[in-house]
């Protein structure tokens, strides 16, 4: 994973989008299990939207090679921790959204590991 850390970042990153966009389809959707349409920070939806945009324009700038990527992948991370975050182990839907927890924090560990453990050069010879 640390030999390629700006396609591991950007693989992380992408994973997020697509899990926030699901669990945004479905509560438009009106699926179970759905996200709650207000959060204690807000409404639910102005929050994805962030999070969609800041992880885009992590991707844009280089989510390890440049420090406003470094800065919006962080954000990205943290805000989709907001859904997919330990927090949720006690969710009592946690049976149901399970797969979106653990995948969220394995993507949110991807992209942390890229962007703050940099990969050590072995000497040839």
């Amino acid at each position: 994973m640390l030999g390629r850390p700006t396609e591991t970042a950007v693989a992380g990153l992408v994973m997020l989008i697509i899990l926030q966009a699901v669990m945004l389809a479905s509560l438009f959707a009106g699926v179970a299990p759905h996200p709650p349409t207000k959060i204690p920070l807000g409404g639910i939806g102005p929050i994805l939207g962030a999070s969609f945009a800041v992880a885009a324009a992590a991707i844009l700038l280089g989510p390890v090679t440049s420090g406003a990527g470094r800065v919006f992948a962080l954000l990205a991370v943290v805000i989709a921790l907001l859904s997919f975050g330990p927090q949720k182990y006690l969710d009592t839907q946690f049976p149901l959204i399970w797969p979106a927890v653990l995948l969220g924090q394995v993507s949110a560990i991807m992209v942390l590991v890229s962007i703050f453990i940099r990969p050590t050069q072995k000497p040839m010879g």
